[in-house]
C-alpha cells in the first residue's frame, strides 16, 4: 500500500516535535543546573555575610566592652584623683586664685574658656603664725619675783636700791578637777511632849533619785560626752579612775538615759518656740544602733537635726530608725515658713505638702563642683573650676553684705546677683547639652539643674540664707563624737543622746558654758512644777534664774 503524503508529513512533524521536546528537555536541565549552581553560590554568599554579620557583630561588641572599660578606667582614675585629694590635698573647698582667676568673669561663656585645659602652678600656702592671746575674764594670780635682800645693793657704790617699775609676763595655768562627796543630813524632830509627832526636812528632787550622782556630776559626764566626743568608757578607765573613783561605765550610760528623760519636757518646749520661727534649717546623718527591735545591728539609724539663725538659737535633734518623710514632717509638724535643706527628696515631699518655701543650699552645689574639679588630672581647669567660679560671686556678695539690713540684702541681690544667676543659667542649659565623661562633674551639673529653682529662691527675700551651713555645723559635733564612741547601744540611749546634745549644743549657741548650763538645768528642773518653771531654764532665760 503506497503512504499517503499527509502520514509521513505528520510523522515528520511529530519527529520534530519529539526532537524539539527533548531539546527543551536538555536546556531545561541546563538552566536547572545553573539555578542549582546560582543557589549553591547564593547558600555560600549567605553563609559568608552571615559570617561577615557575625564578625561585625563581634567587634561592635568587642568595642562596646573596650569602651565601656575604657570609661570604668576613667571614672576609677578620676575616683582615685578625687581620693587622693581628700586623703592628702587641703580640706578647704576653695580653689586656688589662679585657677579661679581663669574664669573670673561670670558673664565668659565662650566655648572656647569652657574646653580648655589651663595648667596652673599653684604656689605653696604659708600659714601665719598666731600666737594664742589670755581672755581678760580669766582670774589672776599675782606670783612676785624679788630679789635677795643681799642683791638690793648697788656693786658700784654700795647704794641701796630703789624699786621703780614691774616687767609683767603672763602664763595659762589649769587647776585639776576633783571629786568631792555631797553629803545631805536631813534634819528630824520630834515633839518632845506626846513623842508621837516626827518630821524630817525634805531634800530637794534630784535629777536621778537615790543615785549617787549629783547634778555638778551629771553636768561633766555630760559635757565630756556631747560636748568633748569622750566616750563613757574613756571617762570611766581614764577620768574617774585617775580620780581614784570607780564608776562602771554601765552605770554612766544608764544615768544617760535618765538624763535623757528628765530634760524631755524642756526639750518639747524648746520644739514650739523652734517651730514658732519664720525660718528653720535641717539635716540629718548617720546612726549605728546595735540593739533595736525589728533591725539588725548593721542597719543605718538616722540623727536629725533642725536649727534657726534667730537671736535666741535652738539647735534641736531627734533620733529616727528612718530616714522617711513622716519624721521630717513629724518634726516640723505645725510650722509655716521657709525651710533651708540639702537635696534630699523627703524636704521635697514635706514641703509642698505643708506649702513651704523650700531653699536648696548653694555650699552644697558649690561642693559637688568642687569633688568634679578635684578628680580632674592635676593642672588641669574646665566646667568645674567655672561653676566654681560662678558661685564664688555669689558668696562674695553675701559677705559683702553681713551687716546690711534685709531689704538692702534684697535690694543688692536684685541688682547683683540676679545677672550672675542668669548668666550662669544660659552656661548650665549649654553644658547639659553636651554630655560629659566625668562622672563627678555630670553629678554636679545634675544637682545644679535639679534644684535650680529652689537656689535661686533666696533672692526673693533679703531674711533668706544662701546655704545649710548653719544645720551642717550644729551636726558637726554630733559627726565627730560619733567617730570616738561609734555607735549606740540601744535605741534609749540614741533617744537621750539627741536630748542631751540639743541642750549642749542650744547652750554653746548662745554663747553659755555647757556644763555650768546642764548643772543649772539638772539641780532646778526635777523641782519645775509649772510650764512656766520649764520655760525659765531655756538658755536665754537662765541669767535670770541663777540670779
Amino acid at each position: 500500500m503506497k503512504n499517503h503524503p499527509l502520514s509521513c508529513e505528520n510523522k515528520h512533524l511529530m519527529q520534530r516535535i519529539l526532537a524539539l521536546e527533548t531539546q527543551l528537555s536538555e536546556h531545561k536541565s541546563a538552566l536547572d543546573d545553573k539555578d542549582k549552581n546560582i543557589l549553591e553560590k547564593d547558600l555560600i554568599l549567605a553563609d559568608k555575610d552571615k559570617a561577615i554579620t557575625d564578625k561585625d557583630k563581634a567587634i561592635l561588641e568587642k568595642e562596646a566592652l573596650i569602651s565601656q572599660k575604657s570609661d570604668k578606667i576613667s571614672t576609677l582614675e578620676e575616683y582615685i584623683r578625687y581620693m587622693t585629694q581628700q586623703r592628702f590635698g587641703a580640706s578647704s573647698e576653695k580653689l586656688s586664685p589662679n585657677q579661679l582667676g581663669l574664669f573670673d568673669e561670670a558673664e565668659l561663656l565662650s566655648d572656647d574658656v569652657e574646653a580648655q585645659e589651663s595648667h596652673t602652678q599653684v604656689p605653696a600656702h604659708q600659714r601665719k603664725k598666731k600666737r594664742p592671746s589670755i581672755p581678760d575674764h580669766l582670774p589672776v594670780t599675782d606670783i612676785i619675783h624679788d630679789l635677795p635682800e643681799d642683791e638690793k645693793f648697788c656693786p658700784h657704790d654700795k647704794q641701796a636700791l630703789r624699786h621703780f617699775s614691774d616687767e609683767c609676763s603672763k602664763q595659762l595655768d589649769y587647776i585639776p578637777a576633783k571629786i568631792t562627796v555631797l553629803n545631805h543630813i536631813r534634819r528630824k524632830y520630834m515633839c518632845p511632849c506626846c513623842n508621837d509627832y516626827f518630821v524630817t526636812a525634805k531634800k530637794p528632787a534630784q535629777p536621778i533619785e537615790k543615785s549617787i550622782a549629783s547634778p555638778g556630776l551629771l553636768s561633766q559626764i555630760v559635757t565630756h560626752k556631747y560636748c568633748d566626743g569622750l566616750p563613757l568608757y574613756r571617762q570611766s578607765q581614764g577620768i574617774f579612775k585617775r580620780l581614784r573613783v570607780e564608776l562602771d561605765p554601765s552605770s554612766l550610760a544608764n544615768w544617760m538615759i535618765k538624763c535623757g528623760h528628765l530634760v524631755q519636757p524642756l526639750i518639747n518646749l524648746a520644739y514650739e518656740q523652734l517651730r514658732a520661727n519664720d525660718l528653720l534649717f535641717m539635716d540629718e546623718t548617720v546612726l549605728q544602733v546595735l540593739k533595736e527591735e525589728d533591725r539588725s545591728a548593721h542597719q543605718q539609724s538616722r540623727m536629725w537635726v533642725m536649727t534657726n539663725n534667730s537671736e535666741r538659737r535652738m539647735v534641736l535633734f531627734h533620733y529616727s530608725p528612718t530616714r522617711e518623710t513622716c519624721v521630717a514632717d513629724e518634726m516640723l509638724d505645725d510650722f509655716n515658713g521657709a525651710l533651708m535643706t540639702d537635696g534630699y527628696a523627703v524636704y521635697d515631699k514635706v514641703a509642698k505638702t505643708k506649702a513651704l518655701k523650700h531653699l536648696a543650699c548653694w555650699a552644697h552645689a558649690r561642693r559637688y563642683f568642687k569633688e568634679a574639679s578635684d578628680a580632674q588630672p592635676k593642672g588641669t581647669s574646665g566646667k568645674p573650676e567655672q561653676a566654681l567660679a560662678y558661685i564664688q560671686k555669689l558668696f562674695r556678695i553675701e559677705a559683702a553684705m553681713k551687716t546690711a539690713t534685709i531689704d538692702d540684702k534684697y535690694q543688692r541681690r536684685q541688682q547683683n546677683t540676679l545677672p550672675i544667676l542668669a548668666v550662669m543659667k544660659t552656661w548650665l542649659d549649654k553644658s547639659l547639652k553636651h554630655p560629659v565623661k566625668s562622672a563627678k562633674l555630670t553629678k554636679a551639673l545634675t544637682y545644679l539643674n535639679n534644684q535650680w529653682h529652689k537656689l535661686i529662691r533666696y533672692t526673693e527675700n533679703g531674711a533668706w540664707p544662701i546655704d545649710n551651713n548653719l544645720a551642717e555645723n550644729s551636726i558637726r559635733a554630733f559627726v565627730v563624737g560619733r567617730k570616738n564612741w561609734l555607735f549606740a547601744a540601744t535605741a534609749q540611749g540614741a533617744k537621750a543622746s539627741a536630748n542631751l546634745y540639743s541642750l549642749v549644743e542650744t547652750a554653746k549657741a548662745n554663747d553659755i558654758e555647757p556644763s555650768a548650763y546642764l548643772k543649772t538645768v539638772f539641780t532646778l528642773l526635777p523641782q519645775a512644777k509649772t510650764v512656766e518653771d520649764v520655760e525659765a531654764l531655756l538658755p536665754w532665760n537662765i541669767n535670770k534664774v541663777v540670779g
